[in-house]
């Protein structure tokens, strides 16, 4: 229960914070977006290239911390697409790479990092960070490439992929840390001007990333559909992000990659994170299932402050890393 208590109740009370001002139009329509552009393009890059630059690779690159984190994202990811074949036989190929992102795309980045902030200081961000440029690079890439070659129509995976690596190229989520990385690898030492410019605006990352949360979902109209199909396939869809890929990275760490104590727990508690915020920009971008993409962000994060909780009341005190 202290865990509860010391780290779970924190993060959500900003969280909630976030959704009372935006309900009660405190902060005004735009808000939520200017936060929520603050967090992405000043205050989280500080905090991963920091996280990657101030530690040797070998303590980051964590292959084994990889494998079970993306299988059991793309389990679950997959499971979604059976059942939407199952519920919805005439779904699109795009909205089906995006049902697979609702089911499996973790918030590490605006929700994770945070958290482990709070529970285990900046010593223990590795794991977060590291998943953060995997969902951000690796899963949106995938996905983007999929989508992208649907919609090619005879244009071929050189100009989808031409495409993504761009995307890319611009997303500071993931030039941070790879800029850390070659920081890292180079053994070149950071100024302590840099440093505490770095440790200055990553501290605004945590609290400001969960406040927009808070105001995001304030927000989001909550569009559970009259038809079976769809309301099915927002209850698996949290069903299987916030229980089933928990317990497949429990089952992965467990017989198939162990890991060190911290490493396995921190796996767990970021594959129980809810859905991201960037798969709403993919369902937006690309016009497909973007209400119900909304309702399945709003309502796997309302459901994991009990999940989440409890996973964290059961895990907590991890070993240090």
């Amino acid at each position: 229960m202290s865990a509860v208590i010391d780290v779970a109740l924190p993060v959500f009370a900003i969280m909630l914070c976030g959704w009372l001002a935006g309900r009660v139009r405190l902060l005004g329509a735009e808000a939520a977006g200017a936060l929520n552009t603050f967090v992405y393009w000043f205050a989280l890059p500080p905090v991963l290239f920091l996280g990657i630059a101030r530690n040797p690779p070998a303590e980051v690159l964590n292959i084994p911390f990889i494998a079970t984190f993306l299988l059991a994202l793309t389990a679950s990811g997959l499971l979604a697409v059976l059942a939407a074949f199952l519920l919805e036989p005439r779904t699109s190929p795009v909205a089906l790479t995006q049902h697979a992102l609702n089911a499996g795309f973790s918030n590490t980045g605006y929700m994770g990092v945070p958290l482990f902030l709070a529970a285990f200081g900046p010593q223990g961000l590795a794991p977060a960070i590291l998943a953060t440029v995997l969902v951000s690079s690796v899963v949106i890439g995938v996905a983007v490439i999929a989508i992208e070659l649907s919609l090619a129509k005879g244009e071929g995976m050189a100009c989808a992929l031409a495409r993504v690596g761009r995307a890319l190229l611009r997303n500071p989520l993931v030039m941070a840390p790879v800029l850390g990385g070659i920081i890292s690898a180079a053994g070149l030492p950071l100024p302590a001007p840099v440093q505490t410019f770095g440790d200055l605006m990553g501290s605004a990352a945590g609290p400001c990333a969960l406040f927009a949360i808070g105001l995001f979902l304030a927000g989001q109209p909550l569009a559970l559909g009259q038809e079976r199909g769809r309301s099915a396939g927002i209850a698996l869809a949290c069903l299987l992000k916030l229980l089933v890929q928990p317990a497949l990275a429990w089952a992965l760490t467990r017989w198939v990659f162990p890991l060190p104590p911290f490493w396995a727990g921190a796996c767990i508690i970021l594959s129980a994170l809810p859905t991201g915020a960037l798969t709403f920009v993919v369902a937006q971008r690309y016009g497909t299932a973007v209400e119900r993409t909304s309702t399945i962000i709003l309502v796997s994060t309302v459901l994991s402050v009990a999940t989440l909780s409890a996973l964290l009341a059961t895990l907590l005190p991890l070993p240090p890393p």
